[in-house]
Order: C-alpha cells, then sequence, then structure tokens
C-alpha cells in the first residue's frame, strides 16, 4: 500500500487560516478513504486532547517544534529525517507550511500558501522575513512538486521564481457548510453579541489577525470617513488576535477619535463566527494581499456580503459576492463601506449571489484536488 505522510503540525498550532485549511482537508481525506496509508505527524508534543480530536494517530518528534525549526531549516541539517517518527520508508511526504522538512520519501510535495513576504517585506518581522526568503525558495526547489492554494498563486510562483507550471496543482481551501451558514436565532445572536461586546446596533465585521498585511489602518481611517460622509449609525469590529507591527492600528483609532465606534474585539471562537457574520452588515477584507482568502468564503456561506480588494486571489474567492475596491487607496474603501451599508438591494444581491458562489467550496472538493496532486507525483 502506498504510504503518505502529512505535515500536520499546523492543524494544532494555528487556529486560523492554515491550520483551517489543513484541519479541513486531511479530514476529508480521510473521509474519503482513498486507498492509501496516510500518517500524520507533528513536530513537538501533543496533548490527550489533541491526539483524541485528530482523524488518524499522530506521530510526533521527541525535540519540541522551535528546535527542531533550528535543526532542520536554519541549520539546514538533513538529520533526523521525518521518516524516522512516522513509522518506516515513505512513498511521499507532504509538507503543508511553506517549509520542507528532510525525508528519505520517494516524493516530496510541498504546499506554498502565498508570496506576501516577498511582496510586501515590511509587513513581517525582518527575522521572520530573512528566514521565509531562505527556507521557501529552497523548499521548492526540493520538492518533486507544489501544491497552491489558488490559481493567483500558482502564477505567482510561476513568475517570480520560475517553477514550472505542470510541477504546480492549485488546491483551494473551502469550508464546512454544516457549519458556516446563515443563523437566525435571536437569543444566540444577543448572547455572542454581548460576549464580544459588539452592541445592539448595525455593525461592520472585519477578521484577521492584527498585522500590517491586512490593511486595517486603511479600512478604520475609511470607515471614519464613511460614518462621516453618510451618517452611517454602524460600529467596526474587528476580531482576531494580535500579531505583530500592530500599533499602528491601535493608534490610527485614537488619532481619528474614534473610540467610540471601533472595537477590537479580540479571538472569535469559531462556534461564534457563522452567528457574526450573519449578524454584519458585511464583511470587510481589503487585504494588501492572499493567498486563499478563507474568511471571505465562510462569510459568504454564511449569507454576508463582503467588501474585499481587487488583487491576488480575493476575486477567486469573493466571485459575484463581493464588490472590490483598490487596498492601497482610503477613498476607494470608504466608497465600497458607503456604497454596501446604504444600499439594502446592492447586499440582498451580493447575499444570494454570495451563496451560490461559497457552495462550491466544500472540503470534499478540497480534498479530491489533494489527491489529484499526490496522484500526479506519486511515482
Amino acid at each position: 500500500m502506498t504510504t503518505i505522510a502529512i505535515d500536520y503540525t499546523p492543524a494544532l498550532r494555528q487556529q486560523a487560516g492554515i491550520g483551517r485549511i489543513i484541519r479541513g482537508q486531511v479530514r476529508a481525506l480521510v473521509e474519503l478513504n482513498p486507498g492509501y496509508d496516510l500518517r500524520l505527524f507533528v513536530v513537538g508534543r501533543v496533548t490527550e486532547d489533541e491526539r483524541h480530536a485528530a482523524p488518524l494517530p499522530l506521530h510526533t518528534t521527541p525535540i519540541d517544534e522551535r528546535n527542531m525549526v533550528r535543526i532542520w531549516h536554519r541549520l539546514n541539517s538533513p538529520f533526523p529525517r521525518v521518516d524516522w517518527f512516522t513509522g518506516g520508508p515513505l512513498d511521499l511526504l507532504h509538507a503543508t507550511d511553506f517549509v520542507l522538512p528532510p525525508s528519505a520519501a520517494r516524493r516530496k510535495v510541498l504546499t506554498v500558501h502565498d508570496l506576501a513576504f516577498l511582496f510586501y517585506p515590511d509587513a513581517a518581522m525582518p527575522t521572520l522575513h530573512r528566514y521565509l526568503n531562505v527556507v521557501v525558495p529552497r523548499s521548492v526547489r526540493r520538492a518533486d512538486g507544489i501544491i497552491a492554494d489558488s490559481h493567483h498563486t500558482k502564477r505567482d510562483l510561476i513568475e517570480q521564481w520560475q517553477v514550472p507550471a505542470d510541477s504546480i496543482t492549485v488546491v483551494q481551501g473551502a469550508v464546512d457548510h454544516d457549519h458556516f451558514r446563515p443563523v437566525a436565532d435571536a437569543a444566540r445572536e444577543q448572547a455572542v453579541r454581548t460576549r464580544y461586546a459588539i452592541g445592539d446596533g448595525p455593525f461592520i465585521f472585519a477578521l484577521s489577525r492584527l498585522e500590517p498585511r491586512k490593511n486595517f489602518a486603511r479600512l478604520i481611517e475609511a470607515f471614519g470617513q464613511a460614518r462621516a460622509d453618510a451618517n452611517l449609525p454602524h460600529r467596526l469590529i474587528i476580531g482576531g488576535s494580535k500579531g505583530w507591527l500592530y500599533d499602528e492600528i491601535f493608534q490610527r483609532v485614537v488619532d481619528l477619535g474614534l473610540q467610540d465606534v471601533v472595537h477590537f474585539a479580540g479571538f472569535i471562537a469559531e462556534d461564534d463566527l457563522p452567528v457574526i457574520y450573519s449578524a454584519a452588515s458585511f464583511f470587510a477584507y481589503p487585504s494588501l494581499y492572499e493567498g486563499f482568502g478563507l474568511p471571505i468564503v465562510e462569510a459568504l456561506a454564511c449569507g454576508a456580503p463582503v467588501l474585499t480588494a481587487d488583487n491576488s486571489c480575493l476575486p477567486e474567492a469573493g466571485g459575484p459576492g463581493a464588490i472590490y475596491v483598490k487596498a492601497e487607496e482610503v477613498a476607494s474603501i470608504r466608497d465600497g463601506i458607503v456604497r454596501l451599508a446604504t444600499d439594502d438591494a446592492l447586499r440582498a444581491a451580493l447575499r444570494t449571489a454570495g451563496l451560490q458562489h461559497a457552495a462550491g467550496f466544500t472540503w470534499q472538493h478540497s480534498a479530491r484536488q489533494l489527491l489529484d496532486a499526490y496522484a500526479r507525483f506519486l511515482p
């Protein structure tokens, strides 16, 4: 039987974004029962709860993640190999998060989610930027095949690093439609509004880790202008934990005197996200660059109209359920906010189109794309 090892580390260490994609794809892959011997490995220790929640047994390393990163990627050591921890020889190794650990697997496949660190170097800490610029292209060169989250990321890999097109397979993210769906439960909505101090009035929802690439500073400024120009009653609710270089985001609120109408809700539990998406007037996601844009599809699946940017992969994620603005132009974002906040018919049309568009993004489809990628690169 063909043996495939999948790096499940980001599924445990990252609650949103990449972690959510890996969790969804692997669960669906196991449910499809493709006839492979699938083995999940995790760098570092795991808890009993994590073992219990995983769809397959977890193979772990005795060395923690921080030190394994030093050994494998900073020192570029060929040992220890992943195969030592996964129970024997591998036919294929799938590294799911930008970097390829050492392995004697017959074929090695690497997922590259985006190339944001190339296009926006100032949006990451200098040490992380230097690290990614060394280890990601090195991993790409060593891989037998590349998986990209979107067609746009595939184009970026071809244009920036001349990766052969036939070595890249697009495997898109998705949403769990049993979870991310419109919620019409007044009691549940009120409880969530109270839990995150959203208030009782209309609001615009934004969600992401707080970092420069997510463009929150411009969104806040545009919201302030839109609220004043059109006399909007809305608040701006920003969900997400602190990332890096976020001081400017908080300072923009203070500088513009928007403390009463811009609220940072912090990390939002996954169980509460469908309620907030459904209750929001619309979802705002004018990011400077993305590899897939998973929150957009989640919002659409919950019936929320979307305001997003016209760059990178975002039109792939938003389709006809979104309006598109220029991410680097505050005036463009402001105009988009005013349109969506004041035009009931537009929001209704986007809601219908968005639900239809999001319906195509299922984990079963994503897992089948992943299986196609494996089949292409297996010996």
